[in-house]
């Protein structure tokens, strides 16, 4: 890490050093959209700011081999019987039986670096549940090791085949620091200790419960309003976000070795 990288003020780098010289997985700015949200009546999933930045929150590693796996149920390593279909010839299948227990590991063939004080946060994609398997989450102190960590989802159903496809994503990083999570003191209070917020959350409330009592007897402002956008406008009763995102500007990925 350079004198460049850690200077006050300067954005903090991700780097991802590239192992073997075949095409890896790209990685890529996550994306807001996800096929369930799709599908859902008018799109009403992507009215939920909090999914939305959610799902753009961080980067995906996309597949490079359309694999199926298929778990017996016992613990044994040859329990998951992992089928390679399709894929570059020049690059071996990264997904293999390595931990027993019905885990499948995919081999991502990058070395992760970032500033002191920072993990790596590396998960499945978020909001995009998959039959069959769940993807597990480890938390890695990248601004040190010097060793690679793998990706690794859980099979739950037994001998029901699972397919990873070609360009899918298998794995979401997203920089965290590290002890922040530690440095918070947690308290308990009653709302009607804070008299300001209490009174927002009231005049809130009522405001709800009469938009959705109204919507459901077809009152033509709340069918003409369709839903309630105080949240996604980053205002509330007496209360304006000092700060409020909507949309998520991650970037790409730079430098040697980008291209597959």
């Amino acid at each position: 890490m350079s004198e460049q990288d850690t200077a006050a003020g300067a954005s903090p780098s991700l780097i991802a050093y590239k192992i073997h010289d075949y095409p890896s997985m790209p990685i890529v700015p996550a994306a807001v959209q996800r096929d369930w949200m799709n599908k859902t009546n008018e799109r009403y999933a992507y009215r939920c700011l909090p999914l939305n930045i959610a799902n753009q929150h961080g980067w995906f590693l996309l597949n490079t081999h359309k694999v199926r796996c298929v778990w017996n149920g016992r613990d044994d390593h040859d329990a998951v019987s992992i089928i390679c279909k399709a894929g570059p010839k020049e690059s071996p299948c990264p997904v293999i039986s390595h931990f027993g227990s019905g885990v499948v590991t995919f081999n991502l063939n990058y070395l992760f670096r970032t500033p002191p004080g920072w993990n790596l946060w590396c998960r499945g994609p978020s909001n995009q549940p998959k039959d069959g398997i769940i993807a597990l989450e480890g938390i890695i102190e990248t601004d040190w090791s010097v060793a690679t960590f793998t990706m690794n989802w859980k099979m739950t159903t037994v001998n029901v085949p699972v397919d990873f496809e070609i360009g899918e994503p298998v794995c979401m990083i997203c920089p965290v620091k590290r002890g922040e999570v530690e440095s918070f003191k947690p308290q308990m209070r009653m709302l009607a200790s804070e008299p300001e917020l209490k009174d927002a959350f009231e005049k809130w409330s009522a405001s709800r419960t009469t938009f959705n009592r109204d919507l459901a007897r077809g009152a033509d402002w709340a069918i003409a309003k369709s839903w309630q956008k105080d949240y996604i406008q980053g205002q509330g009763p007496g209360v304006k976000a000092p700060e409020h995102q909507v949309k998520l500007e991650v970037r790409e990925f730079v430098g040697e070795g980008t291209k597959p």
